[in-house]
């Protein structure tokens, strides 16, 4: 859903000094296919000793209880620093700590395609209409961190193209 480039994905991991398990997934992918994908994944961390996962949910109980049943078999302790948060407070907090982040995704049905390929930052959660998380928790809108107190250094991108495509609008982002 974040249709960033993997080139993009490995530069923020690196700023960010964490391991990475990438997990291929085939484009459309039925949900057995990605559960399936998962589970391998999650067993390949477990052989290499990761105890625990954090997700940054923040209060879709659905999504929150499917994590859950899933990792039980595996032994991996689901992590949920972010649960319950206020999202407005969250999301000034983020940009006020630091963070920098583009939009790359947007569900046109909850919120203006204009606002792909947007900064994350105060006037982005200001512009938001009413209904519309400022963290895009209901799935209004992803997007890609490039800056923050979790990186080493920043992640250079420059804004590419925007298309719609399979019912979202998508804000490419190039290296920088």
């Amino acid at each position: 859903m974040h249709a960033v480039r993997e080139t993009l994905l490995n530069r923020q991991v690196e700023a960010a000094g964490l391991p990475l398990i990438k997990v291929p997934i085939p484009h459309p992918c039925p949900n057995e296919a990605y559960e399936d994908a998962m589970r391998r994944a999650m067993d390949r961390a477990k052989r290499d000793g990761v105890t625990a996962m954090a997700f940054g949910d923040l209060f879709l109980e659905d999504v929150r209880q499917y994590r859950i049943d899933k990792l039980a078999p595996t032994g991996i302790d689901p992590v949920f620093p972010l649960w319950g948060s206020e999202t407005a407070a969250l999301a000034r907090e983020m940009v006020a700590s630091g963070l920098r982040a583009q939009v790359t995704c947007v569900d046109p049905n909850q919120l203006d395609p204009g606002f792909a390929g947007r900064t994350f930052d105060a006037d982005f959660i200001a512009d938001l209409p009413d209904g519309v998380d400022p963290c895009g928790e209901n799935g209004e809108f992803h997007s890609f961190a490039t800056q923050g107190p979790m990186f080493d250094t920043p992640v250079a991108v420059t804004p590419g193209p925007v298309v719609e495509r399979d019912g979202f609008v998508f804000a490419d982002l190039l290296p920088g």
